[in-house]
């Protein structure tokens, strides 16, 4: 087992310029926007950082309108939002003004935005099906909102070769930004646990306020199924079914679940272990996706899982329903 010390890759956004991508600049930029009818209280101007959305700034709605006025890095990624729960709206602003139709029914998918042609590009994106990542850099090589995308639509799709040979269809400038370094450290990452890598050790805690690490687990167990989910993550909740199918199957042939949760709630994320019939070992920093141990393993979605063998060896990645069933059916009937 190789133990390897926890590295957090920070994932957040740093402005570019529009003259040089690599460079950051603050620049003035002005906000008008409306609500619809009914909506009260705040307004709340974010920056985007690692999946996550930090404060700016926040303004009372009067009469149905909101007005931001800000010196900020631009061009950059930020959100508007009524509530600091929701999702945000996601907007890239730019120098000069931006009106804004803020409406957040439905997680804000009629609001509207007008001034940014890079948020203008990014609606467009967002309109696309089945988006050729390669063919869109190609397409707009000099573009912030391309690099965006790459760094959180497609990079957990792609192998670390593959992510390498899209930096390469970036422009120049485009490779000294912060997405390029994040994407060239995860591809790392991801490189450092594919099949047949040794898997990195963690500890973290158990519901119990215990610790208890991975390598604890491997030493009762012939092989364990690291896996990354959340109480909030739909997919995840839908796919734990078929978990404790192949928990119960195996079990007592050497297999058993690491639960490893990306949750902010304790409360959340026991009330989800006990309605999903969850019965095997479960820890949790409750650090959402700035968890330690997803971060370690390059998790930028979940359900994610990876399977260990008794020696600490990766030997496989991601097997769900039928598909883990029959693999751990192989590998322990072989034994």
């Amino acid at each position: 087992m190789m133990k390897v010390r926890l590295m957090v890759l920070s994932l957040g956004l740093v402005a570019v310029s529009a003259c040089s991508w690599g460079q950051t600049e603050r620049a003035q930029v002005k906000i008008v926007g409306d609500v619809p009818e009914g909506v009260t209280g705040k307004v709340y101007l974010q920056k985007f950082n690692n999946k996550l959305f930090d404060d700016v700034d926040s303004v009372e709605i009067a009469d149905g309108k909101f007005s931001f006025d800000e010196t900020l890095e631009l061009p950059e990624l930020y959100g508007l939002t009524t509530g600091k729960e929701q999702t945000p709206y996601y907007l890239f602003l730019e120098k000069g003004e931006v009106k804004v139709h803020l409406d957040p029914q439905q997680g804000y998918r009629n609001s509207t935005a007008a001034g940014s042609a890079l948020q203008d590009e990014f609606v467009a994106y967002k309109q696309q099906r089945g988006v050729d990542i390669g063919q869109y850099i190609r397409q707009h090589p000099a573009s912030l909102v391309a690099a965006y995308v790459l760094y959180r639509d497609f990079s957990y799709r792609l192998t670390p070769e593959q992510i390498q040979e899209h930096i390469a269809l970036l422009n120049e400038p485009l490779q000294k930004t912060v997405y390029v370094d994040i994407l060239r450290d995860f591809a790392k990452t991801l490189d450092a646990v594919s099949v047949g890598k040794q898997a990195p050790d963690f500890s973290a805690a158990t519901p119990d306020g215990g610790i208890l690490s991975l390598k604890e687990v491997l030493a009762q167990n012939k092989y364990v199924l690291i896996d990354f989910w959340a109480s909030w993550c739909g997919p995840c909740r839908r796919e734990n079914p078929n978990v404790v199918r192949a928990y119960q199957t195996f079990h007592d042939k050497g297999f058993t679940v690491l639960g490893v949760s990306l949750d902010k709630s304790k409360e959340a994320w026991l009330k989800a272990i006990a309605s999903d019939g969850l019965t095997w070992q479960h820890v949790s920093d409750l650090k959402f996706w700035a968890s330690e141990p997803a971060q370690l393993y390059g998790v930028r979605v979940i359900p994610s899982n990876f399977l260990v063998d008794s020696t600490g060896k990766i030997v496989a990645r991601n097997l769900r329903g039928e598909d883990l069933t029959a693999f751990l059916k192989e590998v322990l009937e072989k034994e």
